[in-house]
């Protein structure tokens, strides 16, 4: 793999907190910036795959097939409609994963050692997760560099995010010293809504600098893209929640080169 590629693993147990959502147009707003990017999808539901256009009949080698070694990460690649930006499409196939690898030694490595392999010339990977703590996550917290994680704007949002950030020390203990927390973005936001702006102060209250600056607001122009097979930022640049995408594209990038530089 090129020494300087970044893996960033979209992770959330809850389900409809953006997850998805923030890895496709995240990585559609860095590929707009000029970075050559891979999101792979290893979520079964194949959301991602499904928003960045690409039909279930064309995901003729998946993520599947990287994980049970089938495939190398340079086959399953597919172009997207966004210049500069590839990904590894999921299948229902991801389903019987964990009973298939689940007794082989290297199992939360797969990802990893799929990843490591040289010539992939990717300056950013993005890998979306399934909704839940299994292995298909663990295999993407193994190969990260660092989390990213959505976190919608609601009553019980910190409490979900103590069990991720619990799992997250888990793997730094034993399977990837080197993981860290890349930042929390919060979704879904609703500015009149008074419950968001007090869910708002207590994730910064209680995470500081590690949530993002950005925050990502509740909006229909980026609810109705995936039905089109786009990223909201080719169905609407111009919409609130493309603009707030780019603004988090460049807060993630100087996260990054702090990290190189320290």
């Amino acid at each position: 793999m090129n020494s300087g590629t970044r893996i960033i693993t979209v992770a959330n147990q809850k389900g409809g907190v953006g997850k998805t959502t923030t890895a496709i147009n995240l990585a559609t707003a860095l590929a707009a910036i000029g970075e050559n990017v891979l999101v792979v999808d290893l979520d079964p539901q194949g959301n991602a795959s499904t928003g960045l256009g690409i039909d279930r009949q064309k995901r003729l080698v998946s993520s599947y097939d990287v994980l049970t070694g089938g495939a190398g990460i340079m086959e399953a690649a597919m172009e997207t409609a966004v210049p500069g930006l590839s990904i590894v499409a999921s299948t229902l196939d991801l389903l019987g994963i964990e009973m298939e690898i689940s007794s082989a030694p290297d199992r939360v490595l797969k990802l990893r050692n799929a990843l490591n392999q040289d010539g992939i010339p990717y300056s950013y990977v993005l890998v979306d997760c399934p909704p839940s703590l299994n292995l298909l996550t663990l295999n993407a917290m193994a190969a990260a560099d660092s989390i990213l994680v959505p976190l919608q704007c609601e009553f019980f949002a910190l409490e979900g995010l103590s069990q991720l950030l619990e799992t997250v020390e888990q793997v730094r203990a034993s399977i990837n010293p080197h993981l860290g927390i890349q930042g929390i973005v919060l979704t879904m936001f609703d500015q009149r809504n008074n419950l968001a702006n007090q869910v708002v102060a207590d994730v910064r209250a209680h995470m500081g600098e590690t949530v993002y600056d950005t925050v990502i607001p509740r909006n229909v122009r980026v609810s109705e893209a995936p039905s089109y097979g786009k990223p909201a930022l080719l169905y609407d640049l111009k919409c609130s929640g493309s603009q707030a995408y780019l603004q988090l594209a460049s807060e993630v990038i100087r996260r990054e080169r702090r990290l190189q530089a320290a």
